[in-house]
């Protein structure tokens, strides 16, 4: 299975949660460090590893295949 039939194969639940946790937490530290006033240093250099962490938590939940579910498609698709 490669890294595209991963991405478009089901999803745990819990994942797709993470997901969207890591998406949020992306989206609020992508904010932070486009804001338009000035921020201290220690906040716009905590924002970037939020945003690292967001982008990796979203990457891997959306790779992680539900096998059951996974293995219910390709039977239909078999058929």
């Amino acid at each position: 299975m490669n890294i595209t039939e991963r991405a478009k194969a089901p999803t745990p639940k819990f994942f797709r949660i993470l997901r969207t946790i890591g998406l949020s937490l992306l989206a609020v530290s992508g904010t932070i460090i486009a804001a338009p006033v000035a921020l201290p240093v220690g906040v716009v250099t905590m924002a970037g590893y939020v945003a690292v962490a967001g982008g990796v938590l979203s990457a891997v939940s959306q790779i992680t295949v539900d096998d059951t579910a996974n293995k219910a498609v390709q039977n239909d698709a078999v058929e």
